[in-house]
Parts: C-alpha cells; structure tokens; sequence
C-alpha cells in the first residue's frame, strides 16, 4: 500500500512541488494545509503517515505545529522544510522530534531518500 502523505507550507507552488516529486515516486498525497493550525487540524482528520512541515509559515510556525501533532500523537513522522541558512531553526524541529529536513529548493531524490528513511 502506498504511504499517505499531508504536504504543509505555505506557498501554493511548493505544494504543488512537492506533491509532483512524491505523486511520481509511488507515493500518496491526502491533503495540504497552508499553515501550521491547519496542518494540526488536518492531521486529526486524515491520520497520515508522514508530514512535510514548512518551518516558516504565517498563523502558527511549523515547529508550532510540529510539537503539537507530537503531543498528540508521539509517534507522528514530520519531515521539515526549509530555506537555505535556517540552521538554528532546523536544530529546534529536530529536538521537538521532526525525523529529518529537506532544504529548499528541493531537488526529487533528497525528498524520496529523506522519506523513505523516515518511514524506515
């Protein structure tokens, strides 16, 4: 069975992006939020295997989002999404339990190979 994915950031174009890389690759989109309050809510709903989180997003951050979906589900894997010289913030998500990041731009096989491994 194919894993279900929840794609969050905040921009429409890297969504869509994104969606394109793991769609072609086998892999299941069921939903996108656009925020890290809807990323919460969304994921309540739909249950999926894994979450691309942007870090920077309006409304709540994604390591906002990111320690609230682990609160509620310990065992959620978040990947986190980032632009280039966000270090510090990618070390926060790391300890709050995101499983990896992925820089943006992204480039397909850093996106499968990052998944991959964090659905073991």
């Amino acid at each position: 069975m194919s894993k279900r994915i929840l794609i969050v950031d905040d921009a429409a174009f890297m969504r869509m992006m994104i969606k394109d890389i793991l769609t072609k690759n086998g892999f299941e989109v069921v939903g996108e939020a656009g925020d890290g309050a809807q990323a919460i809510e969304k994921y309540s709903e739909l249950k999926p295997d894994l979450v691309t989180m942007d870090i920077t997003m309006p409304e709540m951050d994604g390591i906002a989002a990111l320690k609230s979906i682990k609160e509620k589900d310990p065992s959620a894997i978040v990947i986190m999404c980032s632009a280039m010289g966000q270090q510090a913030m990618v070390i926060d998500a790391i300890q709050a339990g995101a499983k990896d990041f992925i820089v943006k731009p992204f480039q397909a096989d850093r996106v499968i190979e990052a998944i991959q491994k964090a659905l073991g």
